[in-house]
């Protein structure tokens, strides 16, 4: 998966997406512009000389990326809204000359402007816009994240409760291969192994080597909600059948019998909607946020939607220790204990 700005548009989305990173662009990069209907905007020819390059180069690109271009802020004024912003500006020493004949006018939100300079590849300006545009997006991540990303999935309001009932489902699941399962000790880390490949496609150790974890910290603290959920839906599931299985055959199972009904896990319609949601937000808020690529679930990334940012660095995303510290939480906790 690339994270060339000039070739993914994942990686774009992922810069344009997270309105923190924006706010902070706007201030450090000081490219100008004024405000008109409350957003920052540029007219065709600034954007020309910001990003040193002709009028026609950017009428090349609007031609190949006008979608694109237009989702992030790009528009023609004309009518009304022309009306209004040369009657705001026209006179202004400040803003370029505006032909008070022209009947439409090209404009560039700011988020417009970074999506064209994180297009254009034959100007040295818009490479400096986008070295120091990603040093600033790892920079806000980083600070909103309490200074590292190892945890950011903790800050979800729905992590706490998603953890617990997890572990819960995990004991459920252990004590069935301990009384079920006919298999020596080393069960526990096998089959721990293979729900973890059949949710999102690698081993305990090929996860902790992606996220750069060291021995003593735990995969499931740095797991996202749904993918616990995905995980906690697998060992209840298992568990229930492991007694079932024992129960009919009048014997403990054995690991080729369990192998067999993950696989039918796997692919069951029940869990898939699960399994996908749970690949595709690990793959792709871990490339956003942590810069981590999973290869076996590149198919599967996408880009990070605001709401995402909003839920991982904004004003609601609280540390672990700030959400135990929370009366409501600690009341559901023990309701879900007390359960």
């Amino acid at each position: 998966m690339s994270k060339d700005l000039t070739t993914s548009v994942v990686a774009r989305d992922n810069v344009l997406n997270n309105t923190y990173a924006l706010t902070e662009l706007e201030k450090n990069l000081e490219l100008g512009g004024v405000q008109f209907e409350g957003e920052t905007v540029f007219t065709k020819e600034q954007v020309a000389t910001l990003l040193d390059v002709t009028e026609r180069t950017i009428d090349n690109y609007i031609a190949n990326h006008g979608e694109e271009l237009a989702k992030n802020g790009y528009k023609i004024l004309k009518g009304n809204a022309l009306k209004n912003l040369k009657l705001a500006y026209v006179d202004e020493t400040n803003f370029v000359d505006i032909n008070p004949k022209a009947p439409t006018l090209s404009v560039f939100t700011f988020r417009a402007l970074l999506n064209l300079a994180m297009l254009i590849t034959d100007s040295e300006r818009a490479k400096a816009i986008r070295s120091r545009m990603l040093d600033i997006v790892i920079d806000v991540i980083a600070q909103k994240a309490g200074g590292k990303t190892k945890y950011i999935n903790q800050r979800d309001a729905n992590y706490l409760i998603a953890s617990y009932t997890e572990d819960s489902y995990r004991k459920i699941f252990t004590d069935a291969l301990r009384d079920y399962l006919d298999m020596g000790q080393h069960k526990y880390v096998v089959y721990t192994n293979k729900i973890y490949k059949a949710v999102f496609c690698e081993r305990a150790q090929e996860y902790k080597k992606i996220l750069d974890l060291s021995k003593k910290d735990k995969i499931r603290d740095t797991l996202y909600t749904e993918v616990l959920n995905a995980i906690g839906s697998f060992e209840n599931g298992l568990a229930v059948q492991l007694k079932q299985q024992c129960e009919q055959l009048g014997r403990k199972l054995t690991s080729k019998e369990l192998d067999g009904l993950i696989k039918q896990a796997e692919e069951s319609p029940f869990l898939q909607p699960f399994i996908l949601d749970a690949r595709i937000k690990m793959a792709s808020r871990d490339l956003a946020f942590r810069e981590a690529l999973h290869y076996k679930l590149e198919q599967y990334i996408q880009a990070v939607p605001q709401g995402d940012f909003d839920k991982f660095l904004g004003e609601k995303s609280r540390s672990l220790q700030e959400q135990l510290s929370d009366t409501e939480t600690l009341a559901v906790l023990k309701r879900l204990k007390d359960r």
